[in-house]
């Protein structure tokens, strides 16, 4: 989720482009199925103060949320050894959530330093024994599934900065169908989404989404997942707009074309993360016009992209899922927009895309 959103990754190679270029409207039909609104947390929540995931999750609850996304991670699980673990983190959030009626999307990733491959050294390296993590994964089910958690993500951005030493779509299928069968073989209610794609092209360290997920699919992935997660970051451009170069909601379409080639045309696509930073080095874009150093938009056009995220998600049948990044700015350091997607400011007072967060949602949740 990080490393490719520093720059904005649809065609900022010109000093400035007309953004009236042509907005289209979601579609109106109603939906045969319910959209589930979340927020994506990442690794944060794990590690939060009791008061502050109390106030993170009724964040969740004020916008009308019903997931919300949490890193689960192998690392920090067994970072002592394959026979130790540490679930008190993950207990305490699933419980908190639970107490909310909040539904918890567990991210599986991130490996302790004994199972990494040698020269590999940070926690995005890919596990050197996918059938170590997928045991894991097992674990995890087996511990979680009466508490009401039974869909899991594999990963996050396989294709992109969080598969180290580089992104391997084969290395990634075999993970994915061996912890697939793991989970369902502790849970048989288990739902399995593939890792969360960044939406990059394909260049050092990363692999484009359709590519990735074109060998993963021929691999037979596809066929083991009930959904594929993606990550289309579109800021400073609205989830709806039809533009010239195509933003990584229009690219959405490539992915559709992979999986109906691969025979699985009708398989959900969930949106495990969305959203744009309001502060970082460079320019702020506030959606008519975008400067070549553009980073970042305005608080005002991260509420429209708010509501206009979940607007055009709920017009769009095969998207079942779109997960709000994220709750909190991390830190008011300019240096990088890392630190400013949250809907609240640093010191706890709310952005104007919290209040449109709310009202999308339940513009597309509350009954007709």
């Amino acid at each position: 989720m990080k490393i490719l959103r520093k720059a904005i990754a649809f065609g900022l190679l010109v000093a400035s482009i007309d953004f009236a270029l042509s907005f289209s409207h979601p579609a109106t039909s109603a939906r045969q199925l319910p959209l589930r609104p979340g927020i994506s947390y990442g690794d944060t929540l794990v590690w939060m103060s009791e008061g502050r995931l109390n106030d993170a999750l009724s964040d969740a609850e004020t916008v009308g949320a019903t997931w919300v996304r949490a890193d689960l991670s192998w690392q920090d699980v067994q970072a002592d050894g394959p026979g130790k673990y540490w679930w008190d983190g993950f207990d305490r959030l699933v419980r908190a959530a639970r107490s909310r009626e909040l539904t918890v999307l567990p991210v599986l990733a991130y490996t302790p330093a004994w199972a990494r491959p040698a020269g590999c050294d940070v926690p995005a390296c890919a596990p050197a024994d996918p059938a170590k993590f997928a045991a894991f994964a097992k674990t995890a089910a087996e511990r979680y599934r009466n508490l009401g958690v039974h869909t899991w993500e594999i990963w996050n951005e396989p294709n992109a900065g969080f598969w180290k030493p580089a992104p391997d779509p084969r290395a990634y299928a075999a993970l994915l169908k061996a912890s697939a069968a793991a989970i369902r073989a502790a849970d048989p209610k288990a739902q399995i989404i593939m890792g969360g794609l960044a939406a990059n092209p394909t260049g050092p360290g990363r692999v484009s989404q359709v590519s990735f997920l074109s060998t993963v699919s021929k691999l037979g992935g596809n066929r083991v997942v009930n959904a594929v997660a993606y990550h289309p970051y579109t800021y400073p451009f609205l989830p709806s707009a039809k533009t010239r170069f195509g933003t990584s909601w229009e690219k959405m379409r490539s992915l559709r074309k992979v999986l109906a080639d691969n025979e699985t045309p009708d398989l959900p696509i969930w949106l495990t993360e969305v959203g744009a930073p309001t502060g970082g080095p460079g320019a702020a874009s506030d959606g008519h016009a975008v400067a070549r150093e553009t980073t970042h938009v305005t608080e005002k056009r991260q509420a429209e992209i708010a509501k206009d995220t979940i607007a055009t998600a709920a017009g769009d049948q095969l998207i079942s899922a779109v997960f709000w990044y994220a709750d909190k700015d991390l830190s008011t350091d300019t240096s990088s927009n890392e630190n400013f997607y949250g809907l609240r400011r640093t010191d706890g007072s709310a952005k104007p895309a919290l209040a449109a967060l709310r009202e999308a949602i339940g513009d597309v949740t509350r009954p007709r």
